[in-house]
């Protein structure tokens, strides 16, 4: 009898889920600066911090994504034990809906927060596109005055210069979700048989940037057949209505009054689109009393926003510098955050007419904004290394560690196999430590360490292999033992200086 293979074991691969990525020091560090620099806007404009869980029901999240074509519409779900079903939250704001509906009673009225986090979205995954992100949202909830509208386009134009994109770098859009309704309504798409072709155009309207003119009157229309041959059905709209929408889109003109008198003449008699207009000219008022013009703020009937909830006023800040794309052509960088008003959200929850409007920042966008203008700080702040000279004095080393850190100098004992020292400062170097420290015997005796700067760590690393060598380099320095921490923190100055 032939004797049995042995079953090859079968091992995961170790690669993250499509769509999904893993994030390392430095890209967390800066993640966690820009945080603390958008909370404190946020904190001063009066908002106070939220979290929320990262799992809500279905049922509570609600069906808004964009994505309806996508495996349980665009969100990650399962089914628990008890036949509920549950799912990561999709974005901030309809777990805030949930939050404010549970806690009314106890909360002030409007309230006003602000939550920072990941929100998960079953899209179609690509290149620079991921089904986990951060986001970063401030919302009021509770009043219906266009006052709130424009605070939070304000803190959103204050919040951007404040993490390091300078005035005539962004623009904030803003524009009403009742106009648009005004313009369907003209169009012939009022009623709920119509919801369906609504949500499409809806949908066609805030892919402009991406299809251009030609690719959103093919999904306004019969539908439109990508580079890959896929086919996305349009809302089916004769020329007339495309025309009617179309002239939405574009009736941008030279300053805000003229381009709201142009809306009121595409609403016609529509009441809910002449309402639109009232409110974008408050909101324009408003701001331009805090002096917010249109260099910052504008009034753009082009902005629409994906999510099906906003009831009135959107905005959406745009990055109007040029970026070079894949093929080295030169590109505007594009959006970086978005919201509006959304008074029917708490409403699902209570049966009574919440007013709420906030926006989301896009915490990765934004951070790639920021490395493209060369706003981030790139230095290495990795750990000072104490290297270990003498694995019996154990102690010793442990105690420089402990004393640099009591003085705020992060640092760590080499925990490796000392027995190589090349490797000690190749740790260090991949460390990117701006300082490894030495004491062998004789340093002991004397009462000394050595200190070096690792500017030239990389070099250092791959030609050092002993500790004579090592002391020999013209940036080493030997010190006073009880000199440690002052010296460190002298040399770390002078390195970031």
């Amino acid at each position: 009898m032939a004797k049995d293979k042995k079953k090859k074991i079968q091992r995961p691969k170790a690669l993250p889920p499509k769509g999904f990525r893993d994030y390392f020091g430095a890209e967390v560090d800066e993640r966690n600066a820009m945080l603390a620099q958008i909370s404190e806007v946020y904190h001063r404009y009066g908002f106070d911090p939220l979290e929320s869980s990262a799992v809500e029901t279905v049922e509570a999240l609600g069906k808004f994504l964009p994505d309806v074509d996508r495996p349980n519409e665009g969100v990650f779900a399962w089914q628990d034990e008890d036949e509920s079903w549950m799912a990561l939250r999709y974005d901030l704001t309809a777990p805030l809906a949930r939050v404010y509906a549970q806690n009314r009673n106890d909360l002030p009225s409007p309230y006003r927060r602000y939550a920072m986090g990941p929100v998960w979205r079953n899209e179609k995954a690509g290149p620079g596109r991921y089904r986990q992100f951060y986001q970063c949202d401030a919302d009021t909830v509770g009043t219906a005055s266009m006052a709130a509208d424009a605070e939070v386009c304000a803190m959103l134009s204050d919040t951007l210069e404040a993490v390091g994109i300078p005035r005539g770098d962004y623009i904030v859009r803003v524009n009403n979700r009742k106009v648009l309704n005004g313009v369907m309504e003209v169009a012939g798409l009022a009623g709920d048989e119509n919801e369906a072709a609504r949500g499409i155009v809806l949908r066609a309207i805030d892919k402009l940037d991406r299809l251009g003119v030609e690719g959103v009157r093919a999904l306004l229309g019969a539908g439109r057949k990508d580079a890959s041959g896929d086919f996305t059905e349009g809302a089916g709209l004769d020329d007339a209505a495309t025309d009617v929408v179309m002239g939405f889109m574009d009736a941008k003109r030279d300053t805000a009054g003229e381009t709201c008198a142009r809306l009121r003449e595409l609403v016609g008699e529509s009441a809910i689109g002449l309402a639109g207009v009232d409110e974008l000219e408050q909101i324009g008022e408003l701001l331009s009393a805090q002096g917010y013009g249109p260099d910052r703020i504008d009034i753009d009937p082009s902005i629409v926003r994906g999510l099906g909830y906003y009831t009135g006023p959107v905005y959406e800040a745009e990055l109007t510098f040029e970026i070079l794309d894949d093929k080295g052509r030169k590109r505007q960088f594009g959006s970086v955050a978005g919201g509006g008003r959304y008074d029917d959200l708490v409403k699902r929850f209570t049966g009574q007419e919440v007013p709420a409007t906030g926006v989301s920042i896009g915490v990765d966008r934004l951070l790639a904004a920021l490395r493209e203008k060369g706003r981030m700080e790139t230095k290495a702040k990795g750990p000072v290394v104490v290297t270990v000279m003498d694995r019996d004095r154990m102690g010793d080393y442990q105690a420089m560690v402990s004393e640099l850190r009591d003085a705020g100098v992060r640092a760590e004992v080499y925990l490796g196999n000392p027995k190589n020292f090349g490797n000690q400062l190749k740790y260090a170097d991949k460390r990117e430590s701006p300082v490894a420290v030495i004491e062998g015997g004789d340093e002991k005796e004397k009462g000394v360490v050595q200190i070096k700067d690792l500017a030239l760590g990389a070099r250092l690393a791959s030609e050092i292999e002993t500790s004579e060598e090592w002391k020999a380099q013209p940036a080493q320095k030997e010190i006073a033992r009880g000199d440690l921490v002052a010296e460190v923190k002298a040399m770390i100055a002078r390195a970031e200086g």
